[in-house]
C-alpha cells in the first residue's frame, strides 16, 4: 500500500498490463460517464473524487450514490481514491503508482457554479486553478505522453456573448440572422478579454490557459473543451448547477424553480454526456497539442428555459412551479450556442446523437422512481 494514500475501494491485483485512464471528479456526471466509457474500451480506470459537490451544493449535489453505482458496475476495472486534487502529496503518490501506464487523463474535478464561487473565492480558485495545475504538472512528471482532456467552460468568454445582437421571439432570444455567428454559433475565436467573467470564470480561465500552455510549452497532448450545458441522467441535479436535470427534477417533484431574468427566454445549447464522451474518445485516439474546442449542442441541440419547461411538462404531465426573478444572475449568458465546426473539422467522424427533447426524456426515465411528488 502507498504510504499516506487511502486504500482504494477497488483494485486489480498484480501488475497492471493495460493502459490506465485517470479520471478526476470520477463520481460526477462527466467523470462517471468517462469511467464507464473507457472501462468498456478495455482501459483500467483510476478515479479520484472526494464528493466536494456535497460541500458545494448540499445533499442534492452529493455524488455518493454515483460512486456506489460506479464501483458496483465496473468492479475490478475501477480503482477509487477519495483524494482532494488540492492535496499535492497524495495526488503525486497516485501518479507515481501508475506512472507511464497512464495513457489518458480526464480532468473534470471542479467547483462548477459561478454563483457559489462568489461565496468562497479562495476555495473556488484553489480547486479550479491550482487543482488543475497540480494535475497538469504530475501528468508532465509521470506520464507526459498521455492525452490530457480538461473540462473547461464557456464562462471563459465572460459576458462577451451578451453583446451580440439579439432578437426577441415568442419563446426565446435569438441571434440576428444577419450576424456571421448565426449559422453555426459562437466560435473559439471570441475574445476572453475585456468582459465580466464571474469569480468562477476567472478560476476557469486560469486553468484553461494553463492547459493550453502545457500543450504548447511542454509539447503535451492537451485539449480544453469549453463546455456549454453538459448533461445527462447521471447528473446530481442541484439548483446552482445542472440546468436541465434540475429543471426536470423540479417539475417531477413539484419544486419551485427560481428563474432569473431575461424573461425566461435565455438560450443554452445542451450536449448529452454520451456525445461528450465520444468526442473525448476521438481526441484520445488522435491527440493534438494545446487545442481549444467549444463543446455544446450547437444548432442541433439548444433550448430556452421556457421551451425546456414546455418539453418537461409534456413528458411528465405536470405543471411547472416557477418563481420568476427579474434580476438576471451576474455574468449569465442571454444566448449561447456553441460553434462545433472546429472540433468537427479535426474529427470528422464524430456525430452528435441527442437533442434536447431526447435528453430530457432520458433524464425523466432514469429518475422516475426517485424524483417523485410527495
Amino acid at each position: 500500500m502507498l504510504s499516506g494514500v487511502p486504500v482504494p475501494r477497488r483494485r486489480r491485483p498484480g501488475v497492471l498490463t493495460v493502459s490506465v485512464a485517470l479520471v478526476t471528479g470520477s463520481a460526477g456526471l462527466i467523470g462517471s460517464e468517462a469511467a464507464r466509457h473507457f472501462a468498456q474500451l478495455g482501459l483500467q480506470v483510476v478515479g479520484i473524487d472526494n464528493d466536494m459537490r456535497k460541500y458545494f451544493f448540499g445533499d442534492d449535489g452529493s455524488t455518493a450514490w454515483s460512486l456506489v453505482r460506479l464501483t458496483s458496475e465496473l468492479g475490478d476495472s475501477y480503482t477509487h481514491y477519495d483524494v482532494d486534487i488540492r492535496d499535492r502529496e497524495l495526488l503525486a503518490k497516485i501518479f507515481e503508482r501508475y506512472g507511464s501506464d497512464i495513457s489518458l487523463v480526464i480532468h473534470t474535478a471542479a467547483q462548477p457554479s459561478h454563483d457559489w464561487a462568489a461565496k468562497e473565492p479562495f476555495t473556488d480558485f484553489d480547486v479550479n486553478a491550482v487543482g488543475t495545475l497540480n494535475v497538469l504538472e504530475f501528468t508532465r512528471q509521470h506520464c507526459p505522453e498521455a492525452a490530457f482532456i480538461f473540462c473547461s467552460t464557456n464562462k471563459v468568454y465572460g459576458d462577451t456573448p451578451n453583446r451580440l445582437p439579439l432578437v426577441e421571439l415568442d419563446t426565446r432570444w435569438e441571434l440576428d440572422p444577419a450576424h456571421p455567428f448565426y449559422a453555426e454559433g459562437i466560435p473559439e475565436e471570441m475574445s476572453i478579454d475585456g468582459s465580466l467573467h464571474s469569480i468562477f470564470g476567472v478560476s476557469k480561465v486560469a486553468a484553461d490557459v494553463a492547459v493550453q500552455e502545457y500543450g504548447r510549452y511542454f509539447g503535451m497532448r492537451t485539449a480544453c473543451f469549453r463546455g456549454g450545458t453538459l448533461t445527462g441522467p447521471a447528473h446530481s441535479a442541484a439548483e446552482l448547477h445542472g440546468f436541465l436535470a434540475y429543471l426536470m427534477r423540479c417539475v417531477m417533484e413539484g419544486r419551485t424553480y427560481n428563474l432569473y431574468g431575461y424573461k425566461g427566454k435565455m438560450v443554452r445549447d445542451a450536449i448529452h454526456s454520451h456525445d461528450v464522451l465520444t468526442a473525448f474518445e476521438a481526441f484520445y485516439r488522435a491527440p493534438r497539442s494545446g487545442e481549444v474546442y467549444n463543446l455544446g449542442g450547437g444548432r442541433f441541440s439548444n433550448t430556452s428555459h421556457i421551451e425546456a419547461f414546455q418539453i418537461a411538462q409534456e413528458i411528465t404531465g405536470h405543471e411547472a412551479e416557477i418563481n420568476y426573478v427579474e434580476q438576471a444572475r451576474i455574468g449569465d449568458h442571454q444566448w449561447y450556442v456553441s460553434d462545433m465546426s472546429r472540433f468537427s473539422s479535426h474529427y470528422p467522424d464524430w456525430r452528435m446523437t441527442y437533442d434536447v427533447p431526447a435528453i430530457l426524456r432520458e433524464i425523466y426515465e432514469a429518475n422516475a422512481d426517485k424524483w417523485t411528488r410527495s
